[in-house]
């Protein structure tokens, strides 16, 4: 069977890096975070002090800047010109701007671009928020992971306790809420479920459930058109 894309979207804190990581494994694919682009330009801005909101320095800024991803001993890691800030761009202050940053358009078509360059061979499981909308608009498998407000933040606790451990679970709620707020308005290839994408609500599921989800419209999608 040709290697073929899967194109992986949903809100914030609905699994779908881990979910994408495992369907990639599973068949041998290629794993892009897309969320970790955006926040390693993001993670460059901060560090050079520069205001996310001056759209031409940011800008300017993503152009200079050297993205690379890697397979690391305890999974996928980000290289910002030739610094491992695998760890930094998952920080309180990043995870706050981010957004900010995503709503640059020559931000979004710079990344877009690179990314569809690594799907360009197929065999890529891609996760974001626009990946089958606009990044892979022609993946042959579409899905739309997401899960309750609740569930996502209690998930995202447990991530980060022991980061931040003065946070809350209904603290994260409403960072989660207003970041949805954010992605879904922006004028930029918002926050949308692809109309051929399948929608899953993993607020009930267990992981491996999701991942057998995807793994069977994979099996009914691509391999029923070989």
């Amino acid at each position: 069977m040709k290697p073929f894309n899967i194109a992986i979207d949903g809100p914030a804190g609905a699994g779908k890096s881990t979910v994408a990581r495992r369907v990639a494994e599973a068949l041998g694919f290629v794993y892009v975070d897309t969320g970790a682009m955006y926040r390693a330009v993001t993670w460059n801005c901060l560090e050079r002090g520069c205001d996310p909101d001056e759209d031409e320095n940011v800008a300017k800024l993503a152009r200079q800047c050297d993205i690379r991803l890697r397979p690391g001993e305890n999974g996928q890691e980000v290289w910002v010109n030739g610094r491992n800030v695998t760890e930094e761009i998952r920080s309180a202050e990043v995870t706050s701007n981010v957004s900010r940053i995503a709503q640059n358009r020559e931000v979004r078509e710079l990344l877009a671009d690179m990314q569809r360059r690594m799907a360009a061979e197929g065999g890529v499981v891609m996760d974001g928020r626009d990946i089958g909308t606009t990044v892979l608009p022609d993946a042959p498998v579409k899905v739309f992971l997401t899960a309750s407000p609740r569930a996502r933040a209690e998930r995202r606790f447990l991530e980060l306790k022991d980061k931040r451990p003065s946070l809350t679970v209904e603290e994260l709620e409403k960072e989660i809420a207003e970041r949805d707020r954010m992605d879904s308005e922006r004028e930029v290839s918002p926050l949308v479920q692809a109309p051929d994408a399948v929608r899953i609500d993993s607020t009930n599921l267990k992981l491996e459930e999701v991942i057998g989800k995807i793994l069977e419209l994979c099996r009914t999608k691509v391999a029923g058109e070989a």
